[in-house]
């Protein structure tokens, strides 16, 4: 099958736009590569140290020729998708001694919870979270005394942070790791029903504890289609992870026998066998272009159409949302995971899952076949399911048709013939919006704005019984550079009541929505941000707006004239200034881009955006 005319076109344009900041990048990779590894020309006190506690593998450390594996992982015990990683570097450093290599702990990252703090303070450093994971990826590799890196993380940014860290190491080969989803809990429609009753006054807390618990409950990943589980599909697509890795249950022989094959396939890759693939040659224009197609195909979480441009430009490579744009247009929505539908990663699995989605985009041609897995193989071979046979691992070929239509389909009968996010602009600015789970009669809207500086003020609006008619709830001062960019997903629930009482609601913002962004119109991110002086921040109740995601339209019904000569209200940004932390990050606040360049505070080279 020859490549889709959008994909090639979308990729030849990112080659052209991206020529000198990639060659920049590689060039300083290949020095990289050509200085390692370190072990072998560091002091006799550095290499020492190096190797000091590390007993029954000190003489192979010591002897410097076989390859050591550096471990980066997101462990803690609080958070249900990090827990099983406890165990992972213990049958890391077994599978590295049976290949007669060894592997060390290289270092530890945060990794915080946005579904703890939803609507809480901490939300306010959440998306910062990710630069400072990269930071201490980076931290954890500067020993330089590894010929590989494995990558242990799951959720919202710690996978993209642990990439971006691993990318300024891209002489190394890197394999990405995940720990798997939680078994099925409460089913989702019920527990969006308790939610909405909830925000009604019509359930407890008592009540609606109990369903968020039966929902949430063991360990793993949450089940529902967010940023954690886009994170392993777009590992998968970019062919970073081991084939099939994504969705397998943590504490099961398979989950084991997966990490065990990863710790293995690292010790082939390194820079002393024939197999060398180091991960900046793995993370290209190409694979870029594919994980844009793979998030617009499953109807992926909002949140990458900030993280995969931060991800890009650490290897070099610029994206920008009318790419994100071009490809959604092009690429045919595939699954219903919720809250794009009811069920969830693992029925989306047992129906066929991604090898079935890589297979059938694949055939259509929307997706780069040629990219350098870490696996060795092509994309292809990335579409074949993970089993055990007589306790060994090997690979199938995926079911050819879907085992439940209702969750994945194939590209010839799509849920709907464009992908799930759009970009949407006028005279307020750019913003991304996802309709893979809005209805088609809601993805427009015409009506006048409500206009609030948190999302705090609309719930207490809606406590009063004020929020009436048709209406856009504006929810400004919630940008990267005002107080971090936190997740306005409280929101949710009481929109959602609106809506379904008839009412004829949306949400614009420059914050963000969860990866989980519901059933009500939201245009998010928007730039530029209140806080950067733009047009969002001159926004009054009653001004009329529209939001189309059809057209692409995102406007205020006020021309230039009459919107230069309003003044913006000050923002309140001190109530984000301290608590919680949040008084460490006033330098990341100070000094990051805008959404559409990442909401990164990494990069210093912004001249570089003029090549």
């Amino acid at each position: 099958m020859s490549l889709h005319p959008v994909v090639a076109q979308v990729t030849e344009r990112i080659l052209q736009r991206s020529r000198q900041s990639r060659a920049r990048y590689l060039a300083g990779i290949e020095a990289a590569r050509l200085r390692a590894p370190a072990r072998s020309r560091i002091s006799c006190g550095n290499l020492a140290h190096a190797f000091a506690a590390s007993g029954k593998d000190k003489p192979t450390l010591r002897a410097l020729k076989r390859p050591n594996i550096g471990i980066v992982s997101a462990y803690n015990d609080m958070l249900s998708a990090h827990q099983p990683l406890e165990q992972f570097p213990g049958l890391i450093k077994l599978a590295a001694r049976n290949k007669g290599c060894t592997a060390q702990f290289a270092g530890g990252v945060p990794a915080m919870c946005d579904g703890v703090t939803q609507g809480q303070p901490g939300m306010e450093l959440s998306l910062f979270s990710r630069d400072v994971i990269a930071q201490a990826t980076a931290i954890a590799l500067s020993h330089d005394t590894f010929d590989a890196a494995v990558l242990l993380g799951v959720c919202d940014k710690i996978v993209p942070g642990l990439l971006i860290g691993a990318l300024a190491f891209g002489h190394l080969p890197v394999i990405m790791i995940p720990a798997g989803p939680m078994t099925s809990g409460l089913p989702n429609a019920e527990k969006a029903r308790i939610r909405k009753l909830h925000a009604e006054g019509k359930a407890s807390r008592e009540e609606l504890l109990e369903a968020e618990s039966s929902s949430y409950h063991g360990p793993g990943t949450c089940t529902f289609y967010g940023t954690a589980n886009s994170n392993q599909m777009l590992m998968e697509v970019m062919g970073l992870h081991m084939p099939g890795a994504a969705f397998i249950h943590p504490n099961t022989p398979l989950r084991d026998a997966l990490t065990l094959a990863a710790a293995e396939r690292a010790c082939d890759i390194t820079a002393s066998t024939e197999e060398y693939t180091p991960l900046a040659l793995c993370v290209d224009e190409k694979t870029i272009v594919n994980a844009m197609v793979g998030l617009a195909a499953t109807g992926g979480s909002t949140n990458h159409a900030i993280h995969l441009v931060a991800i890009a430009r650490a290897a070099g490579i610029k994206i920008d949302w009318d790419d994100l744009e071009a490809l959604s247009r092009a690429t045919p929505l595939l699954a219903r995971i919720y809250p794009n539908g009811q069920a969830d990663v693992n029925h989306f699995h047992a129906a066929g899952g991604l090898s079935l989605v890589i297979r059938e985009l694949l055939s259509a041609g929307l997706l780069h076949p040629d990219i350098r897995c870490v696996h060795g193989g092509s994309l292809a071979d990335q579409a074949r399911d993970p089993v055990l046979d007589g306790g060994k691992l090997v690979w199938r070929d995926p079911p050819l048709q879907s085992g439940d239509t209702d969750v994945v389909r194939g590209v010839a009968q799509p849920f709907d013939r464009e992908g799930g996010l759009r970009l949407v602009h006028g005279n307020i600015g750019r913003a991304i919006a996802k309709v893979s789970a809005v209805a088609a009669e809601h993805r427009r809207i015409s009506a006048p704005a409500r206009v609030f500086d948190s999302q705090q003020a609309l719930l207490d609006a809606f406590a009063a019984d004020d929020l009436n008619g048709d209406f856009i709830a504006v929810i400004r001062g919630q940008g990267p550079r005002a107080n971090g960019m936190p997740e306005l997903h409280k929101l949710t629930p009481t929109l959602q009541v609106l809506q379904d009482r008839g009412q004829r609601v949306a949400l614009l913002t420059d914050g963000r929505m969860s990866g989980a962004s519901g059933t009500v119109l939201a245009a998010i991110h928007v730039v530029p941000e209140a806080a950067d002086g733009g047009m969002i921040g001159l926004l009054r109740d009653g001004d009329r707006m529209v939001i189309d995601t059809s057209s692409g339209e995102m406007s205020v019904d006020l021309d230039t004239e009459a919107l230069d000569a309003r003044e913006a209200d000050m923002l309140d940004l001190e109530a984000s200034a301290r608590g919680c932390g949040r008084e460490w990050f006033a330098g990341m606040r100070a000094m990051v881009n805008d959404a559409e360049h990442g909401a990164c505070t990494l990069f210093f080279d912004r001249d570089d955006d003029d090549d």
